[in-house]
């Protein structure tokens, strides 16, 4: 049968179970008193990956120049990989010229046709002037061709968990096939951030100049004294206005994504209103420490009858004081065991629980070796168990 033992019956809190676990709360559920004008909105927890507020994050959209983290992290991965170095330099081809230059109308960092300008210099051009010529730059420069290069990052994406998202250009520009969600924009966000830290603090730069032109980055959290250190905007006609952000606190970091705002303003408004809501409402605590014994299980035919049921990795939460709600961890395994038991094998799952969550379920490991008995123990035991039915 199964084993039941619920601990903590009662919190005053809505917890998240995270630690290295993704969830959804979701919109209509335990946070819909939050709400936004944003049509979609994710906000994850940076070290674990949680989810800890979305609307609509699974839905395609256009995600506009916030695909742009796409073309970085090829870059970024090719640089990592000493494929490329910062002081190589790529060309201006007239096609990069045409259709992400001065002379497209779009955002660019005005380079000039034919020039060949340093890897280092083009990230600038693409993060802080969000230039669509640097951007195609790149895509040539790595893989030959714009449509080359779209159809490996969106191999890339596959590989790190994104499963819907398709690419058809480097710039984010509006295509059928240039789609994404919320919630893979935080993933992506959270890989540059924790997988290629060192290019990480471009980011964070607020202006760049090239060709005698300054541009400010068009982040607007990045001037409000938030900690916010990065990511990237987006707008076009079909996105409408769009925010990959992420800001560090003590030892909390926070990625946030919004989209589908009205205006710079609201993109602003929004953005700032969710990244705060984030920090002031949630807070993170330790439920079980690796190693840490959840329950004694009884054990079969064992020269002990029990045995320690232990974790094997950190386990956390993260509360927000609103919802007020119940949670319920429970050991559960299969009892009695039946021995022998070797320590370290999977012998129960520790499930935490509470309303409007998904269910997290964590392996639960015998913290001891428990030798079976002898055969005449063995038979004491199955009389013993005949007589008493126990």
């Amino acid at each position: 049968m199964i084993r039941s033992y619920i601990q903590a019956a009662r919190i005053s809190f809505l917890a998240f179970t995270v630690a290295a676990f993704a969830m959804a709360a979701g919109a209509t559920g335990a946070y819909a008193s939050f709400e936004t004008k944003a049509e979609y909105a994710v906000l994850m927890d940076g070290e674990t990956g949680a989810i800890l507020y979305e609307k609509k994050g699974d839905e395609l959209m256009s995600p506009a120049s916030m695909s742009k983290l796409m073309t970085m992290t090829m870059l970024f991965e090719a640089l990592k990989e000493d494929r490329i170095s910062l002081e190589d330099e790529f060309t201006i081809s007239e096609n990069a010229w045409r259709k992400g230059g001065a002379a497209s109308g779009s955002s660019t960092m005005f380079a000039k046709v034919h020039s060949r300008i340093p890897v280092k210099d083009l990230i600038q051009g693409v993060i802080v002037q969000s230039g669509n010529d640097a951007c195609i730059a790149i895509a040539e420069g790595l893989k030959g061709s714009e449509a080359a290069f779209a159809e490996a990052m969106t191999d890339r994406a596959r590989e790190l968990g994104m499963e819907k998202a398709t690419f058809a250009n480097s710039t984010g520009w509006p295509d059928p096939d240039q789609k994404m969600t919320a919630r893979e924009l935080a993933i992506l966000a959270r890989h540059i951030i924790y997988d290629l830290p060192a290019y990480y603090p471009y980011f964070a730069e607020t202006e760049f100049t090239w060709n005698g032109i300054t541009q400010h980055n068009r982040n607007p959290l990045l001037y409000l004294g938030m900690n916010v250190d990065g990511l990237k905007t987006g707008h076009t006609e079909d996105s409408g206005y769009g925010l990959v952000a992420s800001a560090e606190r003590g030892d909390r970091r926070l990625i946030m994504v919004v989209n589908g705002l009205g205006s710079e303003r609201e993109r602003s408004e929004e953005s700032q209103k969710l990244m705060e809501w984030g920090f002031r409402e949630f807070k993170e605590y330790d439920l079980y420490a690796a190693g840490s014994v959840v329950e004694n299980a009884d054990v079969w035919q064992g020269v002990y009858d029990k045995v320690p049921l232990v974790v094997t990795e950190d386990v956390t939460i993260i509360m927000t004081r609103d919802a007020r709600k119940d949670m319920k961890v429970t050991a559960e395994w299969n009892g009695p065991l039946q021995a022998p038991i070797t320590a370290g094998e999977q012998a129960g799952t520790l499930v935490v629980t509470a309303p409007d969550m998904p269910t997290r379920r964590i392996p639960l490991v015998a913290g001891a070796d428990v030798e079976q008995q002898g055969l005449f123990g063995r038979a004491v035991a199955s009389l013993k168990q005949m007589i008493m039915g126990q």
